[in-house]
């Protein structure tokens, strides 16, 4: 080998080397943004409803998640599972911060990912960009901090579509399954990667190759998909999207939801339609997933902004092309002029290309400081449609051992069983079994008639009851739940103390002269001794409220049934396990009987 050739290959391999320590540094540095971001305020108090079946699922037996899969949520099986492993060998009692720090992990990953596939696919500092943005995204910081599913299929689709790229058809295989399992809506993925091997006018080897991986993955997801469409009751409660559903979901896609940010956002976005493998990778991922799960849902609603979380990725990885395509064209620009400044003379300016990935990492930092509220708002225990540990600390202090309390409807019970100690005295009047002995999510309760015996013996019930159950005109078809009404509407009264929002509220029995309907079964002594060891006791009158510990509820979850953000993107917050929404109807008064219902 001459001296030439020798001196040649140094230089590629030193090439090789900076490039590889580029590509790195470009996927460190958004994981290091990401892990920073997520471990922001993540111990703040209070799991929401969702997480608090997450918590108490994951806590259960592997037999017992087993049986509860077989008729509810076996959509989220396998996390559950994996939940249930975090939790029992997390160091001390486990909390809110074992709860959600494998979704920071995953949010984690995600960001690294995103930067590897913008690193492969143009150049270390697009993938530098991609990845922050996706870091400083508000979406993202919100799942990442959320304990359910969706940060870790987020990086399992990432993931799919790097090794997509790479053309591993093995990994490929093992990724995408292992990210369908975790939730099944994952594989609407499958139709933005057939489009991007489409748009790349691949070979048949590479089609053969591709159709193998999805078909095994696709053998491994049927059970599931079999056993979740018998349980697609769960989410009936979810509205056809409409058209302001793809601009909302674009601006949580984007670093900001609003203002100058969002608009230069969607205007990189545009520029970087031009560049031809990053379109056909980060286009299809945007757009298909999203377009499918809505055309679907406009016949039967399955659309949640947060189950196509994953296709957040295209968005930075299409904003950060068009970035490098301005940057290029100003690189270009001031090349010229120093090639023109040595033809006549004048003294050279430094070189542009080593400072733009510095300026364009300046300008992610600046736009995630402008948007900084929004973070630190989304840090905030109001924040989510509930507060179990809030309602959980109101009846620690006033509940008394023994006092029986009535959950209306059951789903109520999810606050007893997150955070239990609160209610560890009361006696739950109404159940049967407990939810991980009966296999259900919140327990099963007594019938109809048992409920009334039980009732008949007390003469004062603390009733958590949700927004809806009695201030509404909502009457259930579980007759269980239909005699809760009855009986506490007819029979008892709540006290003055406290306010209407109060998380639990005291009834006593009614005066004879006062009972509405039905026969008389009030015991006019007793009920009075009841009155007057209750008001000393619960402080009356009490102003103080778990809504009032929490602070005023803001727009992005004002009310379990108000939980959307239209102002800044930020993503839907229905839960999964919801409550059905209040109807604009007045109060009816307790005193009032209920009217007979077919």
């Amino acid at each position: 080998m001459t001296y030439a050739e020798q001196e040649q290959e140094q230089r590629q391999r030193r090439s090789s080397r900076a490039a590889g320590a580029g590509t790195a540094l470009a996927v460190c540095v958004p994981m290091a943004v990401m892990l920073g971001i997520g471990l922001w305020g993540l111990d703040r108090e209070g799991m929401w409803r969702d997480e608090g079946v997450t918590f108490q699922v994951a806590r259960r037996s592997v037999p017992e998640i087993w049986r509860l899969l077989r008729d509810v949520d076996a959509v989220h099986g396998l996390y559950y599972l994996l939940m249930h492993v975090v939790l029992a060998h997390y160091p001390g009692e486990p909390g809110e911060v074992a709860l959600r720090l494998p979704s920071v992990l995953g949010a984690t990953a995600a960001a690294g990912l995103v930067a590897a596939l913008g690193a492969r696919l143009v150049r270390p500092r697009v993938g530098l960009w991609a990845g922050s943005l996706f870091a400083v995204t508000p979406m993202t910081g919100h799942y990442a901090q959320e304990g359910r599913s969706y940060a870790l299929v987020a990086a399992g689709v990432a993931g799919a579509t790097l090794l997509l790229v790479r053309r591993v058809w093995w990994a490929y295989g093992l990724v995408l399954g292992a990210a369908c399992l975790l939730h099944e809506l994952a594989v609407l993925v499958v139709g933005a990667h057939a489009v991007t091997l489409a748009a790349g006018r691949v070979s048949r080897r590479v089609w053969f190759g591709w159709g193998r991986a999805v078909a095994g993955a696709g053998m491994v997801l049927l059970p599931l998909v079999a056993l979740s469409w018998v349980q697609a009751g769960q989410v009936e409660w979810l509205p056809v999207p409409e058209w302001g559903t793809a601009e909302r979901l674009l601006r949580g896609f984007v670093a900001g939801p609003s203002g100058v940010v969002f608009g230069a956002c969607v205007l990189l976005m545009a520029v970087g339609l031009g560049t031809g493998r990053v379109t056909a990778v980060a286009l299809p991922l945007l757009v298909v997933p999203p377009g499918l799960l809505i055309a679907v849902s406009q016949v039967r609603p399955v659309y949640d902004d947060r189950y196509v979380l994953y296709a957040l990725a295209g968005a930075p990885l299409l904003v950060a092309a068009g970035a490098d395509r301005v940057a290029a064209l100003l690189a270009r620009e001031h090349l010229d002029a120093r090639l023109r400044g040595r033809s006549t003379g004048r003294p050279l300016r430094r070189p542009l290309i080593p400072r733009i990935p510095l300026a364009g990492a300046l300008a992610i930092t600046l736009a995630f400081l402008h948007h900084l509220p929004l973070h630190r708002q989304d840090r905030s225990p109001t924040h989510r449609p509930d507060n179990l540990a809030a309602t959980s600390a109101f009846a620690a202090r006033h509940l008394r051992p023994g006092d029986p309390v009535l959950y209306l409807p059951s789903i109520g019970r999810r606050s007893a069983l997150a955070y239990p100690k609160g209610f560890r005295w009361a006696r739950d009047i109404a159940l049967l079994h407990s939810a991980p002995r009966s296999g259900t999510l919140y327990g099963r309760e007594v019938g109809a008639e048992e409920l009334r015996r039980r009732l008949d013996s007390v003469d004062r019930v603390w009733v958590v009851a949700e927004p809806y159950a009695l201030r509404s005109h909502w009457y259930p078809r579980n007759p269980t739940e239909r005699a809760k009404l009855d009986i506490v509407a007819e029979e008892f009264r709540p006290l003055p103390a406290g306010r209407h929002d109060d998380p639990l509220r005291l009834y006593v029995r009614r005066q004879p002269t006062q009972h509405a309907a039905g026969p008389n079964r009030a015991r006019p002594t007793r009920q009075n001794s009841a009155e007057q060891h209750a008001a000393p006791h619960h402080g009356a009158p009490h102003e103080e409220t778990a809504q009032s510990e929490r602070g005023s509820p803001h727009e992005h979850a004002a009310a379990p049934e108000h939980t959307t953000q239209p102002e800044h993107g930020a993503p839907h917050e229905a839960p999964e396990h919801p409550s059905p929404p209040t109807p604009p109807a007045p109060p009816t008064p307790p005193a009032q009987p209920r009217p007979e219902r077919p």
